[in-house]
């Protein structure tokens, strides 16, 4: 499988990673976890990504069950063959089991947050960690657009680089990231840790798939000049551009057949670029989840596209998308789309 470099650092991270967010979820996963964790790493996935907050959705029952069945798993592998990022949630009132809800990207709060991580993944070291979301009042999760806001939260990049440099001085990190950013934030973590000689942001996990690419509005160019790549997370928008569920065929415990706050993935203006994206797909002989998946490896801001899974043959059908090519031709006919529907699932 190929290989990227992780921005300036000497880590290469697999294409393709796996992503946890639903490790630990009742009904979510069917078969070992271990086992299918051998199977991606057998396929040659060397990247894994996690956090603190995992699984989603969230709650204080379930918090960094995620991270430690990782950790078993980790316990019996060879740890420097893989790369393993973690995250640290920010301020939240949605997560007020992590220290309060109103959890700051400083000093103690992400130490506090590594210690733990470190803890649950039975390791001593975390190769990527990222910040969860800004500890800053801006768009994110969803919402397109910004908008000035009412209340400001404190936030202090600056104290927050030199937190992380902290933790990668004290072996405890190796290189760090961005999640659910801004342009702008992007922006002034890049400048503040070149003129104050900090850490450099090596990547940025964004969504990223065919129903949603605003990450292309600005923070592409930014991804390419400043050689922070992409994450990409949600490559199949939740599931819908399998085109499971154009017809409703989904089962009963599909995700978004169980969780409400997904329903922007099954409006009618997603399901309609859904519909042409799928027959698109047919049209090509393409399997609909491996064009989206390979069309998202062939951006040049990419770095990784994680990938999850439900049970082993989900894993499978998921890795195959690799051996795919996406044509010139094809190219040029999913933005025909684009263009017509553009982003209606941001």
């Amino acid at each position: 499988m190929e290989t990227r470099k992780l921005g300036k650092t000497d880590i290469y991270v697999s294409i393709c990673s796996i992503g946890t967010m639903n490790f630990g979820m009742p009904n979510s996963c069917q078969g070992n976890l271990e086992t299918l964790l051998d199977l991606a790493l057998d396929a040659g996935i060397n990247f894994i990504d996690t956090a603190e907050m995992y699984p989603s959705p969230a709650s204080s029952e379930t918090y960094g069950i995620s991270e430690k069945i990782l950790g078993k798993w980790l316990k019996r592998k060879n740890r420097s063959n893989l790369v393993i990022a973690s995250k640290a949630s920010g301020p939240g009132e949605f997560v007020p089991w992590i220290r309060g809800g109103k959890s700051k990207h400083d000093l103690k709060n992400l130490t506090d947050a590594v210690d733990g991580s470190l803890k649950r993944l039975q390791t001593d070291y975390i190769d990527l960690y990222q910040l969860h979301w800004p500890d800053r009042a801006t768009n994110f999760f969803g919402q397109l657009g910004y908008k000035k806001p009412k209340t400001e939260l404190h936030f202090d990049i600056e104290k927050t680089l030199e937190a992380l440099s902290e933790l990668v001085k004290s072996g405890k990190i190796r290189a760090v990231g961005l999640c659910n950013e801004t342009a702008w934030g992007a922006m002034q973590f890049r400048k503040i840790g070149e003129m104050r000689n900090l850490p450099i942001i090596s990547s940025i996990q964004n969504p990223y798939n065919l129903l949603n690419r605003t990450f292309e509005i600005n923070l592409a160019e930014f991804s390419i000049r400043e050689n922070c790549g992409l994450i990409s997370y949600s490559p199949l928008a939740f599931g819908m551009l399998t085109g499971k569920y154009i017809k409703e065929s989904a089962p009963p415990k599909a995700r978004l057949n169980r969780y409400s706050h997904y329903k922007k993935y099954k409006s009618a203006i997603a399901l309609n670029a859904t519909k042409k994206y799928v027959a698109l797909a047919r049209k090509w002989q393409l399997d609909p989840a491996h064009m989206a998946i390979s069309w998202i490896m062939s951006k040049p801001f990419l770095t990784s596209v994680i990938i999850g899974f439900s049970n082993e043959q989900q894993l499978r059908h998921n890795l195959k998308s690799v051996d795919v090519d996406i044509s010139n031709e094809l190219h040029k006919s999913i933005e025909k789309i684009h263009l017509k529907i553009p982003n209606p699932c941001p």
